[in-house]
Formats: C-alpha cells, sequence, structure tokens
C-alpha cells in the first residue's frame, strides 16, 4: 500500500498531495506514536537535491550538501524511537556513477566527510553501520574511511544505519543468483533446496529484516531499482516533501501512516490475529 504526504519547505503549495498532514509540530506527532507498532525497518531513497538547489538558484551539489543535515536529524530521531532497528538509506545508486564527474566527485567528498564527523555520534548512539552494493567502486580514500567506521561500530547493537552505495537491486539479485549457481554446481546446493529463505540469505541483505516502510522524498513514485525483493511486502509512503527539507516533523508523520495502516501479508482482514482474538 502506498500514500502520499505533503511537502514542507519552500514553494510546498505548489504541490498537490493527498490532505493527511495536521499541520502539527514534531512534539505532537511524537505523541501520537505507538511505541510498540513501530516499523523495524525503515528504507529511504533521499531524492531532491538537485531540485531543492535549483528553487534557491544555487547548485546541485550544494544541494547535497544540504542533504547530509538530514541525514544526521533522521537517523538520530530514528534512533531515539528505540524500536527501529535498521535504517537503510539509498545513499547512491550503481546509475549514478553516470552523473557528471565533478557531481560524483563532491558527492564521494560528501561521504567522506560524513563518515569522519559522524563517528562520534555513532559510537555516542551506539549506532553500527553497514553497507550494501558494491563498494569495491568507491575511491580508495573513501573505502579506508568507511572501512574504519564499520570497524570501530562493528559492536553496537542499538540500530543498524545502512547505506547503499553503488547499490542496484537487480544486479543484487544477479549476484545472489551466480552465488546460487555456483554452490549448486560445487554440490553444497541442491536446486529443490533453494527457497526463498535460502535466496534471501544470499542477498546483500542476508542478515537484516526486510523493510516494514519505505518513504521516498521529492513526489517521484517510484523505487528506482531500490531493494525490489526485500520490499515486496513493504508499506509506501510518498512524500513531495524534497530530501534537504525532510525533518524529524517528516518522518513522524510517515510514521503514524504506516501505523494507521492494516498490513495482511496476503491474507483476509479476518484472518489476521488481532481480528480473530477480538482485539
Amino acid at each position: 500500500m502506498a500514500t502520499s504526504i505533503p511537502r514542507t519547505g519552500p514553494n510546498a503549495d505548489a504541490c498537490s498531495h493527498s490532505a493527511t498532514h495536521t499541520g502539527d509540530s514534531a512534539e505532537a506527532l511524537l505523541a501520537r506514536i505507538d511505541p510498540q507498532r513501530l516499523p523495524r525497518h525503515i528504507a529511504i531513497i533521499m531524492d531532491g537535491n538537485g531540485r531543492w538547489a535549483r528553487e534557491r538558484g544555487k547548485s546541485r551539489i550544494e544541494g547535497h550538501r544540504a542533504g547530509v543535515e538530514s541525514v544526521r536529524e533522521i537517523t538520530t530521531a530514528c534512533r531515539e524511537l528505540g524500536g527501529i532497528k535498521v535504517l537503510t538509506l539509498y545513499a547512491f545508486s550503481q546509475e549514478n556513477w553516470r552523473r557528471p564527474r565533478l557531481e560524483v566527485r563532491a558527492l564521494m567528498r560528501f561521504l567522506d566527510e560524513f563518515l569522519r564527523k559522524e563517528l562520534e555520534t555513532l559510537t555516542h548512539n551506539q549506532i553500527r553501520l553497514s553497507t550494501i552494493g558494491d563498494i569495491s567502486r568507491l575511491p580508495p580514500s573513501v573505502l579506508e574511511t568507511l572501512d574504519g567506521v564499520r570497524r570501530d561500530t562493528a559492536d553496537f547493537d542499538a540500530m543498524t544505519l545502512v547505506l547503499a552505495l553503488a547499490y542496484g537491486g537487480r544486479q543484487e539479485i544477479l549476484d545472489a543468483v551466480r552465488r546460487i549457481a555456483r554452490e549448486c554446481v560445487d554440490g553444497t546446493l541442491q536446486p529443490e533446496a533453494i527457497t526463498e529463505e535460502v535466496f534471501a540469505a544470499h542477498l546483500d541483505t542476508g542478515n537484516l529484516p526486510d523493510p516494514d516502510l519505505m518513504i521516498r522524498t521529492s513526489g517521484e513514485l517510484r523505487i528506482s531499482n531500490f531493494l525490489p525483493w526485500q520490499m515486496a511486502y513493504t508499506e509506501f509512503v510518498f512524500t513531495p516533501t524534497l530530501w534537504p527539507d525532510f525533518r524529524r516533523a517528516n518522518l513522524y508523520q510517515a510514521i503514524l501512516d504506516y501505523q494507521s495502516r492494516e498490513r495482511r501479508f496476503g491474507l483476509t482482514g479476518d484472518q489476521m490475529p488481532h481480528r480473530a482474538t477480538g482485539d
């Protein structure tokens, strides 16, 4: 199921949307969240940095720099909620390598700066950093910084921050198929033993729960090759808010939207446990 929530920030009134936002403050929205029904895993497509910059007469690079502030705030907000165990951010897609060279260089520089600056925050909040995607393509200096932060946070278990870097969902599935095929050829895995669970274990996210909630900013209504296998039963929230304007109130509104839904996973409403028990 997917819905759209409204945009905040400049020119917000120019966007049409479903009227699901109450205009409440972040504190008021937080008070309405049921802490027992938080999504265990939130995935976010962080879109709109370029449009945010264009609206302000700035360069796309400045838009990406502004987006880093949203990463910091949303990561901290998820950790403070307590029940969210995984936050996955679509930071850099496989296709993004085709962007202008100057922009790619800037993105890699921002990634390196973010990792260096946020190590203290990750450590203070006991957040483990993980990645999915083909990180071997990252510049050596960035990869060195990334490896250091992953190593320094490896033992934390309060929450996991997953950065999707040089990631493509179709490529991830192909890589999993190749690994399974090699195991079948080697005789360590029989074809009839390949279940959904076995296949999922061969994905980059094999040690993570599937996303419960996916949020995409900037008003685009697609998943853009992001976790296509894992999001088979994910709840979608699309918001016109551009990523640099996405803050706690937007996150809380998306979670409230998620909590307003009944997740049936192919069953009827009457088959759900809470219906059967009369709760």
